[in-house]
């Protein structure tokens, strides 16, 4: 069998039950499924990549992720991922402008910006520009607010152990990333630089803007100093910026994404937490640290 379909549960909400799997298994003439996490996770080989639909209608509504994958050289020795609704739950900059009474009017810009609709960087600079006179402490108190998404310990954690190099690549800002990155471990982190004057934000971001061409050249840079193929990689994230590096990994996850993304993906996770990345791996539960 050439290729893996790979069957996740949101553990929290939904049980991966033994029909589901007997109707996906019939539906795309799959071999015997391997379980990888009792009720959350099994594997389904298959001498194809199985078409979407097929795996939609056997699913029968179901919230059930379904990632194919090639079943060789699964597991991956690089993730990057996006920050802001990927590994943390909410929009930071979004957050940070409640605090000037702005919340709502710039997150409806991010909104348009993450569904491609408007230039990455232009948008960024018209919000951070919006801050202007924000003090200082209203970063301390987005962060005090600032939740990590479920799974997310695990993800790094377990890409960690088995020896993977793991890199958060943000839009959103290094104040942020870079207590995320220490939180979980991440060996580097990447983000736009919010310019302040020791009291206030100054309403500008510092130069260059990284954006979807720079994470898509952070992925491969990071590759080439590990003597890696990109087809050994993961990427992950949800808005537009995430986009070309989520095409060019070996593994590129659209994780709750924006439909623009989702649309673009071959991989999505519309319904689980980050656990399910480790499980397209072929990870088994077992392996999971902190699982």
């Amino acid at each position: 069998m050439s290729h893996v379909l790979t069957l996740i549960a949101d553990r929290s909400a939904t049980t991966l039950s033994a029909a589901v799997i007997a109707r996906v298994r019939t539906a795309i003439d799959g071999g015997p499924p391997d379980m990888l996490s009792p009720g959350e996770a099994t594997d389904i080989p298959c001498r194809v990549v199985p078409d979407p639909a097929v795996v939609e209608r056997a699913l029968e509504g179901a919230p059930i992720d379904a990632i194919a994958t090639p079943a060789r050289n699964r597991r991956k020795g690089l993730l990057v991922a996006d920050m802001d609704s990927t590994i943390v739950t909410s929009e930071t900059l979004d957050e940070l402008a409640g605090y000037a009474g702005l919340k709502d009017k710039i997150a409806s810009i991010t909104k348009r910006s993450m569904n491609g609709e408007l230039d990455f960087a232009e948008a960024l600079q018209l919000r951070v520009g919006m801050l202007k006179g924000l003090g200082l402490e209203a970063l301390e108190k987005t962060w005090a607010r600032t939740k990590l998404t479920p799974g997310a310990r695990e993800l790094v954690a377990t890409m960690r152990k088995h020896n993977a190099t793991t890199a958060l690549v943000s839009g959103g800002f290094t104040f942020f990333t870079g207590r995320v990155a220490e939180m979980l471990g991440f060996h580097l982190h990447r983000a736009n630089t919010l310019l302040d004057d020791g009291a206030a934000l100054t309403g500008e971001v510092g130069e260059p803007i990284l954006d979807r061409d720079a994470k898509l050249a952070t992925l491969r840079e990071l590759a080439a100093a590990r003597n890696l193929k990109l087809s050994a990689t993961l990427a992950v994230g949800d808005g537009a910026n995430d986009l070309a590096m989520i095409q060019e990994a070996g593994l590129g996850v659209a994780y709750h994404a924006k439909p623009i993304v989702a649309a673009a993906a071959r991989a999505r996770v519309d319904h689980g937490n980050l656990r399910a990345l480790l499980f397209a791996q072929g990870y088994r539960v077992g392996d999971i640290v902190g699982g």
